[in-house]
């Protein structure tokens, strides 16, 4: 299990293995010393591995989920979702099955193969990391905001229109 006790989640702390939080914890200030605190940038490729360890985890547990459906709950195109499902088919993540519905439309069944599953995994891993720098990125951000704040002695009473 993946340490969150960085995050405030005391509570996680007794169900986490102390070897694997240090590990996790070491990556996560090895990634947050290379990157400049409020200057924390995505690139494509960050952005098409969340795409895919979203559409991985949908289809997970929704097997029989259209594009469209997809696209609706992750907020991207149906276009964006179809080239991804399409990549993951021809990386062998997802198997594709079709069945018919009680009124005999012919839909797809996506089921994530054995690959699929450790793609998963090691994409959710990513992803966590990657969440976990972004948070800590904005947590300082919010920081520094807050003490500025104070410093000024601000109130939001301030404020005059």
């Amino acid at each position: 299990m993946i340490c969150l006790a960085f995050l405030g989640m005391s509570d996680m702390r007794s169900r986490v293995n102390a070897s694997k939080a240090k590990q996790f914890n070491d990556v996560i200030s090895e990634l947050a010393g290379k990157a400049s605190c409020g200057s924390f940038e995505r690139n494509s490729k960050s952005n098409r591995n969340d795409l895919r360890f979203r559409i991985l985890r949908l289809l997970e547990n929704n097997p029989q989920m259209s594009h469209r459906q997809i696209a609706q709950e992750l907020g991207v195109s149906a276009g964006a979702v179809n080239y991804c499902i399409n990549a993951l088919i021809e990386k062998g993540f997802v198997k594709v099955r079709n069945f018919r519905e009680s009124d005999n439309k012919l839909r797809y069944l996506y089921l994530l193969t054995p690959e699929g599953m450790s793609a998963k995994l090691a994409l959710a891993h990513e992803f966590l990391i990657r969440k976990a720098l972004e948070y800590q990125t904005l947590k300082h951000e919010l920081d520094t905001l807050v003490s500025e704040l104070d410093n000024l002695d601000y109130r939001p009473d301030d404020i005059k229109d």
